[in-house]
């Protein structure tokens, strides 16, 4: 059933109707485009690494590669919470009170 699926003459077409939809102008740049997402796929799936990635963390000087993160020098970001003010329920109360 799918033997022969692309053929020269398959090819052909698809070229041509790409032609029509992209026009002369862009064509160029979608197969650009394509060419690098094969590219970026076929790098994904060797394995290899781009130099863009963030590298791993370095080994502490005795090997274990948590020590550097367990550092005691550094202090714990403390989460900041803003004072609640005593009137704001009161509000709360005698707008209820009134009725409305």
């Amino acid at each position: 059933m799918f033997t022969n699926i692309l053929q020269p003459t398959h090819l052909l077409i698809v070229l041509i109707v790409a032609l029509v939809l992209l026009g002369p102008r862009r064509l160029p740049d979608a197969g650009r485009a394509l060419g690098q997402g094969l590219k970026e796929f076929r790098n994904s799936i060797s394995g290899e690494h781009r130099e863009d990635q963030v590298p791993s963390v370095p080994p502490a000087a005795d090997g274990s590669p948590g020590a550097l993160l367990e550092s005691p020098d550094v202090a714990a970001p403390t989460p900041e919470t803003s004072p609640v003010s005593a009137a704001s329920p009161g509000r709360r109360e005698e707008a209820s009170d009134s009725g409305w």
